[in-house]
């Protein structure tokens, strides 16, 4: 037998790694140019209006919030099935749900939007029945048919998200489901679906942000959100650059509140095995 002997390495605090600093000269110049944008935009444009109109933009930001999470929220239920009959549906159901996703991907939002309003919204009248029931109150309203529209919109493009995810599931896990003896719900519910959603919540993230940018279509059937109230602050004040540059910065702000959002619930997910 040979002895071995272990020999210990001194380290001195040079030959440890050292923390890279964050100001490098690139991000001091992109710092420095943003602190002079600000100062030029604070100081030689007209602010004095936003006092008075602030009310009018809360209101609006809530309308905009709200379009969002309803229509995120009812896409994304619809979602769920339309992509999980592309995958294991019957031909009768696996055919109308991919034509569904490729006509309402392939047309634009607004046209869709306009056809739901200034089309199915102009027949409702002609019918006593439609508006001697409850539902007149609401239908002759304009934002239904804006939920419509983006919520039709939102789910077919995560249908499609949703049926790449669920045919991305390794198939050795759900029949290791099988095999513990789960039924079909309990399979989807435990191991099909919550593996579907990991896959899919970098792109849910995308898609919820494009969603985000389309409600300003909206303001075309005079709903009021946040882009219908900076259109009256520019033809009230004849300003041009201030409006629009306050609404590109609450449009930026609610984009990086959802994008830090998601990015938490992603780093909260385990990736082994993904």
């Amino acid at each position: 037998m040979t002895d071995t002997t272990t020999h210990a390495v001194a380290f001195t605090p040079e030959d440890l790694p050292r923390a890279k600093s964050f100001l490098k000269p690139h991000r001091i110049v992109l710092i420095v140019a943003f602190a002079a944008l600000v100062f030029c935009v604070a100081w030689f444009m007209r602010w004095d209006w936003l006092p008075r109109y602030l009310p009018r933009l809360g209101s609006g930001i809530l309308v905009t919030l709200a379009m969002l999470f309803s229509t995120a929220f009812l896409g994304f239920l619809l979602a769920v099935p339309l992509g999980l009959v592309q995958v294991t549906g019957p031909w009768w159901l696996k055919g109308p749900a991919s034509w569904f996703c490729t006509i309402i991907r392939g047309t634009p939002l607004l046209l869709q939007l306009w056809l739901l309003y200034y089309g199915l919204g102009s027949l409702f009248p002609q019918f006593p029945a439609i508006r001697q029931s409850f539902l007149w109150p609401y239908l002759r309203e304009s934002w239904p048919y804006g939920v419509a529209a983006l919520t039709i919109s939102f789910a077919a493009y995560e249908g499609e998200v949703m049926r790449g995810a669920f045919a991305g599931v390794p198939a050795g896990e759900l029949e290791a489901g099988r095999a513990y003896g789960m039924s079909r719900w309990t399979l989807f519910r435990r191991i099909w679906l919550p593996r579907a959603l990991h896959r899919a919540l970098p792109t849910l993230n995308g898609e919820t942000v494009l969603q985000l940018k389309s409600t300003p279509l909206v303001a075309t059937i005079t709903v009021v959100d946040v882009y219908a109230v900076i259109s009256r602050v520019r033809q009230e004040t004849f300003l041009t650059y201030e409006p629009l540059l306050l609404l590109a910065l609450i449009y930026m702000l609610l984009t990086g509140i959802m994008v830090i959002a998601f990015k938490y619930f992603e780093n909260r997910i385990p990736t082994r095995g993904a």
